[in-house]
């Protein structure tokens, strides 16, 4: 094999890989990156992503101090309402999201590192902006903002990668492409001291003081996805890249690592349809339909199935591809009429869209493959149980429905003015929950409880910090703190390893001075 050495290897070049390389740098000068994909698929999920963030801070002139720093004049004027996010907000939706399984620990590292981590990105030539359009709502001209996701890197997901990219090749970072992990190295103590990859010039192996595993989740390997996720999970569509096929998550068990976290559950969404069977990086996010909340879902009987309106979208999107998952041929419908139409976010005008049109609802029954007085019924019974209450898209608004199930509980605005419109919709999964237990300082835990010395992790693979559902924009977050914290610590490690190989060096000459 072909020995190299390195301080420090990051396995993966998505989000958290490139925040743990850029950290590791910070403390050490031989960083590698190690990336599956070759360099026009590099980046992993993260490309495919919306860019937005989810951290702690007091709204725009907070931003505007560290991250939003070239916000023009004309960009201010139009933020009619940018509010801030407090610490406590964050923990409260970590744990009513998750049904308080997340991990106390973890989500306490994720809160309270996120606004310097943000500002960090920053400081690393990554932009952000304001999340227009996305996550604001026009009124009388102004952007109001809402949801506690106010911001995202410029160019969204793609942006961000890119932009990370190029900070770490300023770095001076190798980043070696199509070169795939197959398994970790460890010495006699079982510490792990490199990997072994295989490369376009086949297999090698290479030496690191540290190792840091941020290669993603399972979500691009079927077999894993029935085997987890359950019957059903290896035909839905992946949003993201084909590459995480859980080859980090893999490694790390085979030399004793702890499993943690929800390993049957992910976040899926509601993906149109007409998408294919991986991301594709011209369309990007835009297959995602999350205007659902104002209108109804419905199934291929006819038949609504969750309450679209149970919470703001970025609370529920995440779990409810799982819910068409579970539905006749894994689809479900959006249906909107004429007077919601105008408020559909953007990826419903894109010309890549499986979509149907007509003046009544038995029409556009027909056209779906609906028994017409199915559907006609399901609406009629919908639009009499919404009550009077002022509709008002920019919180829970209370406008809700009595007398059915499932009920909606916010938004519920008949379904009664041509012409009306229906989205189909599948399952696409984004990235999945269980992976590895990691410490306070990024280290990977045995299943003894100990930490395996010199092997770190970031990312997707990190279990322990969502179950069963997500808040969104938290993925990115928790992605970037930590792999900035892996990666310092990785980087420290390999700062001592090296400091003490130097004095053992100097002890040795200055033995050897002496005999002679």
């Amino acid at each position: 094999m072909n020995k190299q050495n390195y301080d420090v290897i990051i396995v993966g070049a998505g989000n958290a890989a490139l925040c743990a390389a850029l950290s590791a740098r910070e403390q050490v000068a031989k960083v590698l990156v190690l990336e599956k994909a070759p360099v026009d698929e590099r980046c992993g999920n993260s490309y495919f992503t919306d860019g937005g963030f989810r951290f702690v801070n007091e709204g725009l002139a907070d931003m505007r101090r560290d991250i939003l720093r070239d916000l023009s004049p004309a960009e201010v004027d139009i933020i009619e309402h940018m509010p801030g996010y407090t610490r406590q907000q964050y923990y409260d939706d970590m744990m009513s999201v998750t049904d308080h399984q997340a991990n106390e620990e973890l989500t306490n590292i994720l809160i309270d590192n996120s606004r310097d981590t943000v500002a960090w990105i920053a400081r690393n030539h990554v932009r952000f902006l304001p999340a227009f359009n996305r996550q604001s709502y026009i009124s009388n001209g102004r952007h109001r903002f809402y949801g506690g996701v106010t911001i995202a890197a410029s160019g969204g997901g793609a942006g961000l990668a890119t932009m990370l990219a190029a900070a770490a090749e300023k770095a001076g970072i190798e980043i070696r492409y199509q070169t795939p992990l197959r398994r970790l190295i460890q010495d006699n103590s079982g510490a792990v001291v490199g990997v072994e990859v295989r490369g376009p010039e086949g297999i090698y192996s290479i030496n690191a003081s540290a190792v840091v595993l941020a290669s993603g989740g399972f979500e691009a390997n079927p077999e894993w996805r029935a085997r987890y996720l359950g019957v059903g999970w290896d035909l839905c569509r992946v949003r993201g890249t084909r590459h995480n096929t859980g080859d980090g998550i893999r490694a790390a068990l085979d030399i004793g690592a702890e499993p943690f976290g929800n390993w049957s559950s992910c976040h899926a969404v509601q993906w149109d349809l007409s998408s294919p069977p991986f991301g594709d990086r011209v369309v990007l996010g835009n297959y995602q339909k999350h205007s659902y909340n104002i209108g109804i879902m419905v199934n291929l009987d006819g038949n609504r199935f969750v309450d679209e309106g149970a919470a703001l979208r970025l609370f529920t999107y995440a779990k409810y591809g799982a819910e068409v998952l579970k539905q006749r041929k894994r689809i479900g419908v959006q249906i909107f009429d004429g007077k919601l139409i105008p408020m559909l976010r953007d990826e419903y005008r894109i010309r890549q869209i499986t979509k149907v049109e007509a003046d009544s609802i038995e029409g556009l029954a027909q056209q779906l493959g609906i028994e017409p007085a199915a559907l006609a019924k399901t609406v009629r019974e919908f639009n009499a149980a919404c009550d009077d209450t002022p509709f008002n898209r920019e919180i829970l608004d209370g406008k809700k429905t009595t007398g059915i199930t499932p009920p909606k509980s916010n938004w519920a605005v008949p379904i009664d003015t041509p012409p009306y419109v229906g989205y189909v919709t599948t399952c696409g999964i984004t990235f999945t929950y269980g992976g590895l237990h990691v410490n306070q300082r990024g280290e990977v835990q045995d299943t003894t409880d100990g930490s395996i010395p010199g092997l770190y992790a970031a990312g997707e693979l990190v279990g322990g910090i969502f179950c069963g559902g997500y808040p969104g924009g938290a993925g990115l977050m928790s992605g970037a703190v930590f792999g900035r914290l892996s990666g310092r610590e990785a980087g420290l490690r390999a700062k001592a390893g090296s400091r003490r190989s130097s004095k053992t060096v100097k002890t040795a000459k200055r033995k050897s001075s002496r005999k002679h």
